[in-house]
């Protein structure tokens, strides 16, 4: 019944509202290896910038830093608690919201050698707009860059109260704002294109506009910015101030949602849009970084849109056409994820009708992936495999499903190494304190074979590949916030690392250092899906699934290239079209139309005649 209504509230809305201008997705999203940062825990290059007490405090949530709190050192233990952390009576994953470790933009500028040398070709910053969380998805100004994370946040705080917020007329450029603008022209100078992450479902309670509210309550020139149900009467002792905060969180209060035309049902999209107020605000910041001062060479390649469902279908088609008004090659991504967690991924469809997204954060073809490769609780062969990815992939458009984020780890979900560490469902109980069995630590050699025949799989695939930042360092961690360390850099000698972080008994250590096998093992991928574009943006067809017996072909009018994998506990026999090939990992040559292969083992086997 669901998938029906879906399918009528498409053709009902493309009737209503027509096709975008600009249906397709650039050609250029549809060949490129995305490498996902973090900036608070990506690198620390400039120490005089880091967070203090004043920047991290949200006031009128009554969010204030513990005594004695200080910039945490960046190679500790992650699970032993810092002296001011101990004199909390806050659980760890409550205290550890507290952390900062002093991730900024010119840590991110020291590493462009490293990014160059893993071979990324575009980055998705997580948000690093102003704002006094780690995460930064509470806004504090939607239209600059966390002072924290340039050279002078004392002067940029400075420039920012000089402005009219409403008005960018009277918008400057801080030099945080300064130095990402430097960091796009490095990066774009390197062949790299980036894309930011904004929320505008919510801000955060220190938002300018937000201030003006708690101030002056219905008198407010912005009452109607936010999904407010009741001012406060000052007449009265009470306070009848009540709002609607994303996710039931105060501090992360809804913009206000309009014209809703049809029933809002959690994990599906509706007809609706946002109060002309903040949508006009939104769509200025969007274009400040679009085309900073009109020039939109200086500018960055799209946007990542997060917690999309919550906003109204009719707010997106009017963002997208704005947004490909200013720069047709524009990327737009958004997340798409849960209908009702943890059973059921979100239909992407709805949105890949051209008036929307160019993609989505592609999670409902890891999922699959994962308990195939993993050989997870919920045991799927490869013929369950083939039938889950092909649902997934004839659900979009042609012209989107090779533009399409496959992504995997993430800043909200374990790190890959730990989801294939653990057997568990995806994203269920996914960290020991919900559940004391979950492997926290070091995973074993099985996990990293395993691992690494899932990225053979999702580096040959329909799609483009993503990397959350560290997995490629053979970084280790839970769910969330323990999937957000702080990066394990080669040559920095971090503390050793609980194992058995929680559980009683006598504690288990991890030696915690940069994996270069691994990074190794990254680097060979990415080179050979950008030397071979057959990977990217050829056709894709299964030719055996079977057991725990994959494999499949991509092919265009010049080159063909058949990938195989065994899961089988023994060797198996793999029949392929004849021909000469080579195995793109090891540099093997066959001459044969068959072969048998190891357990546990892949071939990337490229045709040579």
């Amino acid at each position: 019944m669901k998938k029906l209504f879906l399918i009528l509230f498409v053709c009902a809305a493309v009737q209503l509202f027509g096709q975008s201008t600009h249906p397709n997705p650039p050609e250029w999203a549809k060949n490129v290896i995305w490498y996902q940062i973090f900036v608070e825990r990506f690198n620390n290059g400039d120490k005089t910038n880091d967070p203090t007490p004043e920047s991290t405090t949200v006031k009128d949530m009554k969010i204030f830093p513990p005594k004695g709190w200080q910039v945490s050192r960046w190679t500790s233990n992650w699970f032993e608690r810092q002296p001011w952390e101990q004199d909390t009576t806050q659980g760890f994953n409550s205290v550890i919201q507290s952390r900062r470790y002093g991730g900024d933009l010119q840590g991110v500028l020291d590493k462009l050698n490293y990014l160059e040398k893993l071979g990324i070709t575009a980055i998705y910053f997580n948000p690093i707009n102003d704002a006094p969380s780690l995460h930064k998805y509470d806004a504090r100004n939607y239209h600059h860059i966390d002072v924290n994370f340039g050279p002078d946040p004392a002067g940029d705080m400075k420039i920012i109260a000089s402005e009219n917020p409403n008005d960018p007329a009277t918008w400057k450029w801080t030099s945080a704002d300064k130095l990402f603008l430097k960091l796009v022209d490095e990066l774009h100078q390197r062949g790299i294109r980036v894309i930011l992450d904004y929320s505008w479902n919510h801000t955060g309670t220190n938002f300018w506009a937000w201030q003006d509210i708690l101030k002056n309550q219905a008198e407010s020139r912005y009452k109607d910015w936010y999904e407010i149900s009741s001012f406060d009467n000052p007449l009265t002792p009470e306070n009848e101030f009540k709002y609607n905060g994303w996710g039931g969180y105060g501090y992360l209060p809804e913009l206000r949602k309009v014209d809703i035309t049809t029933e809002r049902i959690h994990g599906l999209p509706y007809e609706g849009n946002i109060h002309e107020g903040p949508k006009k605000h939104i769509f200025d910041v969007t274009k400040r970084w679009l085309a900073p001062d009109g020039d939109v060479t200086k500018g960055i390649d799209g946007y990542r849109l997060d917690v999309a469902e919550q906003i109204g279908m009719g707010f997106w088609r009017e963002y997208r056409n704005y947004v490909k008004s200013i720069n047709p090659e524009a990327y737009l991504v958004g997340e798409i994820w849960w209908e009702k967690w943890p059973l059921k991924l979100m239909d992407p469809a709805p949105y890949m009708q051209g008036d929307v997204f160019d993609a989505v954060m592609f999670y409902q073809v890891y999922k699959p992936a994962r308990d195939f490769f993993n050989n997870t609780e919920s045991e799927m062969d490869a013929s369950q495999l083939h039938d889950s990815l092909e649902l997934q992939w004839n659900n979009i458009p042609g012209s989107n499903e090779y533009a399409m984020m496959n992504v995997a780890a993430s800043h909200d979900a374990p790190r890959l190494l730990t989801d294939f560490y653990n057997k568990n469902r995806y994203k269920f109980k996914a960290n020991p304190e919900e559940n004391p069995e979950y492997k926290t630590g070091k995973p074993d050699k099985e996990t990293y074979n395993r691992l690494r025949l899932y990225l053979v799989h999702t580096f040959t695939s329909l799609g483009s590949p993503h990397i959350w930042n560290g997995d490629e360092m053979g970084m280790w961690g839970a769910d969330d916030p323990n999937c957000r360390k702080p990066l394990m850099w080669k040559g920095m000698k971090f503390e050793k690392e609980y194992r058995n972080n929680i559980q009683e008994g006598k504690k288990e250590y991890d030696k915690v250092k940069f994996n270069k096998k691994h990074f190794k093992f990254y680097q060979k991928l990415i080179k050979i899906r950008k030397e071979n574009p057959v990977l990217a943006l050829g056709e894709f067809k299964f030719l055996v699934s079977e057991g725990k017996k994959l494999a499949y072909s991509r092919t265009n009018e010049n080159d063909e290239i058949i990938v195989i994998f065994n899961l089988e506990n023994s060797k198996e026999e793999f029949n392929i079209p004849e021909g000469k090939y080579k195995d793109l990992l090891t540099g093997k040559k066959y001459r044969r139309t068959s072969l048998k292969l190891k357990p546990m083992k892949a071939l990337i086997l490229k045709k040579m005649d």
